[in-house]
């Protein structure tokens, strides 16, 4: 068992963990962008294209790198109802095996809220070495709880995006 900085004690005997998003971070959603500038909004369009989604090479390769020292784990803003894509896209990308964390169908609540709720569950038994998110609210507030926090900022920014995370709390 260990202290971590963040007060918690944790079994120092497990590998950290090293905890990746996937939109913007992993898989580039730049192609799907277009259901969330409708009004209203296609959020089923938008999920349903996931599978397609390219693979973000410099997330990509970091989330191959961690897997070396760490246990993956994939913290996303999805809903509950895309896990099968989601670990379909995953397995056929060759990344790392993890836990996968969605949020509920219902939740709508800000990203920054679900995601810092899950990795302080997370790290009330384990080190959290890195979070990789290329929400810029999730950054700031994982860094504030006390987390290493490395921002991911290689895919393409979407206002649309940003305000559904922060408005509407579905990705």
């Amino acid at each position: 068992m260990a202290l971590t900085r963040l007060g918690v004690v944790t079994d120092s005997s497990r590998r950290p963990l090293a905890v990746f998003d996937l939109d913007n971070t992993l898989a580039d959603t730049a192609h799907r962008q277009r259901f969330l500038e409708r009004r209203p909004r296609d959020w089923d369009a938008f999920f349903a294209a996931a599978p397609q989604d390219p693979p973000l090479a410099e997330g990509v390769a970091l989330v191959r790198e961690s897997a070396r020292e760490c246990e993956i784990v994939y913290l996303t803003g999805r809903p509950e109802r895309c896990r099968r894509d989601t670990l379909d896209w995953l397995a056929a990308h060759g990344l790392p095996e993890g836990t996968v964390h969605m949020r509920g169908d219902a939740d709508r609540r800000p990203a920054r809220y679900t995601k810092l709720a899950i990795l302080r569950r997370l790290a009330r038994t384990r080190d959290v070495r890195v979070l990789v998110d290329d929400d810029e609210l999730v950054c700031e507030d994982a860094r504030r709880a006390g987390f290493t926090v490395l921002q991911a900022r290689w895919a393409s920014p979407s206002g649309e995006l940003k305000a559904a995370q922060e408005r509407e709390g579905r990705t």
